[in-house]
């Protein structure tokens, strides 16, 4: 909807500069998703609801996350505080060190992306503003080479007693023709993460649900995203829209923010060299921010 003069109104102009300046990270106006500042008749605010959470003090401390992509700038100045070795590994390399690979396109910053939407340090003049952004974040390296059941099983059931959520934006090809989904080792260690993670409890693995909607691709022929062990997150633009990429299927549990039309925008974040970008897209940015939020939840339930 076009804002007309008449809806700027003074307490509009209150909140937006009182949202705006919450944090000094640079892009913290840009992440829309966090803080809508519209104030329109009849238009709700479409945001994650995470300002009330965080204003009761829960900014996922003690929570670990881990990313099971193509690596983890773990020294970037956003991450490197909430960094967390013992929830990184690198299954590529067969070594504890999960730092992306450099090539001249910077095919391998997904994982960093991922990573700072969930844990991008608050208040350090960089970046934006992680949604869990106190929680420990790691990193699995396991897309940078032969994907097969021993990758997948070796990075799911790493050090499951540790990490509490796993969030993986990656599946079988978004082609319309692929069916697919997770062998016998994988989804042992799927199991073993739900019997013995978070002390009994089960860790928690939130799988992007797809981006193959726009080539017929369905997400029941996925089988990591329909699977009883995970929870499928698909996206939603910011006026609250199914997207076109998106997938349609029963075993998607719940929706983030993402990119949606041309003209919206998509999701801020940290990026390799130490940069950051408001360019990442897709269910692979909304899984990222369910975990984040499920992050705040675990914290909440724990105290």
């Amino acid at each position: 909807m076009k804002r007309e003069f008449s809806d700027v109104t003074p307490d509009f102009i209150r909140k937006t500069t009182q949202e705006n300046t919450r944090f000094n990270d640079f892009l913290w106006p840009d992440q829309w998703y966090l803080h809508d500042t519209r104030s329109i008749d009849n238009v709700p605010e479409l945001d994650m609801r995470t300002i009330p959470v965080w204003n009761m003090g829960y900014t996922g401390k003690g929570i670990v996350i881990t990313i099971m992509d193509d690596g983890l700038e773990w020294n970037h100045t956003d991450i490197r505080r909430n960094y967390d070795p013992e929830a990184s590994w690198d299954t590529n390399d067969n070594d504890s060190d999960p730092f992306p690979r450099y090539d001249e396109s910077d095919s391998n910053n997904h994982g960093t992306r991922c990573a700072g939407e969930i844990a991008m340090t608050a208040n350090n003049l960089k970046c934006g503003v992680g949604v869990a952004y106190n929680a420990k974040i790691g990193g699995i390296r396991m897309l940078d080479g032969i994907v097969n059941d021993a990758v997948e099983s070796v990075s799911i059931a790493h050090n499951v007693e540790h990490i509490d959520i796993f969030s993986a934006s990656w599946g079988p090809n978004d082609d319309g023709m692929t069916v697919d989904g997770p062998k016998r080792l994988a989804v042992e260690a799927l199991e073993k993460g739900i019997k013995n993670g978070r002390s009994g409890k089960g860790t928690i693995y939130v799988w992007a649900s797809g981006n193959g909607g726009s080539k017929g691709d369905n997400c029941n022929c996925d089988g990591y995203t329909n699977s009883i062990y995970t929870l499928s997150v698909g996206s939603a633009s910011q006026h609250g829209d199914f997207p076109w990429y998106g997938e349609r299927c029963a075993s998607t549990m719940t929706t983030a923010y993402s990119s949606g039309a041309y003209s919206d925008q998509k999701i801020a974040t940290t990026d390799l060299h130490n940069k950051c970008t408001v360019h990442h897209t897709g269910t692979s940015a909304a899984a990222p921010l369910a975990a984040g939020a499920i992050a705040l939840v675990l914290k909440l339930t724990r105290n």
